[in-house]
């Protein structure tokens, strides 16, 4: 008989769809007041329907409309794909961005520079998007598209997309003009690299290994000296195929400094590998000492 999974709670839904229309709503802000008023798009579905709107320039034919029924049947996709919860979760985000930027319509721009349209309006769509993904949905069923599109082609989700994005960058140098596009082009960026900081939290980890025949007064001088705990794993060397004892552990980017030299005063050969982490929680990590 299969395992019966929880049901989310009422409040971490009522909160999660709160955090949706804040995202929805920072995201047709930065369209209707920098990027409309100034003729640049961002890409994707958005950047679709900017466009779409700027050429039929009918009252019903907006980028409202567009946004919804562009983002329909990649939603459908993502449900077969997904589930029901990020559908759902990212329909309800669409109808926000429609609804939202449809009244912020009559509102007057903040800026009529296309550079401050740019930067201001990227980051801001950024952070909107950013919020919507992080929790449970999407404002863009272009990268849904990537994910069915890459299981027959031989690209990665990401260069599908990149590859999506030229296109519409381009078609929007014929209908906006060039210098447009390039703002466009640089909206997109900055967005992207927006999206990636409220993902990943202004607060940056770091997951380290270490291999050293001294583990343990290394785990040791790691706690006592910097506050972290540690985890031991078992590893085995594939030269020698003698067993090895491997630490991991997880500190803050402010934090590395110091860890290099405590492994540097114990092991100066021990074998240190940093990565990048896209979250931490949990073992009470934000209590170290220092």
């Amino acid at each position: 008989m299969p395992k019966q999974h929880k049901k989310e709670k009422p409040t971490h839904v009522f909160y999660r769809l709160i955090m949706i229309f804040i995202g929805a709503a920072f995201a047709a802000a930065s369209i209707e007041l920098f990027l409309v008023p100034n003729n640049i798009i961002d890409g994707g579905i958005i950047g679709i329907s900017l466009i779409l709107s700027y050429l039929f320039e009918h009252p019903l034919l907006n980028f409202s409309t567009f946004v919804v029924l562009l983002n329909i049947p990649f939603l459908y996709y993502g449900y077969k794909q997904i589930g029901k919860t990020f559908m759902f979760s990212s329909l309800f985000g669409v109808i926000c961005l429609a609804v939202v930027e449809n009244m912020l319509h009559k509102l007057q721009p903040f800026t009529d520079q296309p550079v401050l349209a740019a930067v201001f309006g990227g980051l801001l769509l950024g952070v909107g998007v950013g919020l919507v993904i992080r929790h449970g949905g999407t404002l863009d069923g272009t990268e849904i598209l990537g994910i069915l599109m890459t299981k027959k082609l031989p690209f990665s989700v990401g260069e599908f997309v990149m590859f999506i994005n030229i296109f519409i960058f381009g078609w929007a140098a014929f209908v906006l003009g060039t210098e447009n596009a390039m703002y466009s082009a640089m909206t997109y960026y900055i967005a992207f690299k927006a999206i990636d900081t409220v993902l990943q939290g202004l607060e940056e980890t770091k997951a380290c290994i270490i291999i050293s025949d001294f583990y343990e007064e290394m785990s040791d001088a790691i706690l006592h000296r910097l506050g972290r705990g540690t985890t031991k794993l078992k590893g085995k060397g594939g030269f020698t195929d003698e067993e090895k004892e491997v630490i991991y552990v997880v500190v803050t980017r402010l934090e590395v400094t110091k860890l290099k030299s405590i492994i540097s005063d114990i092991d100066s050969e021990a074998f240190l590998t940093i990565m990048n982490t896209q979250e931490t929680r949990g073992a009470r990590f934000k209590s170290a000492i220092h």
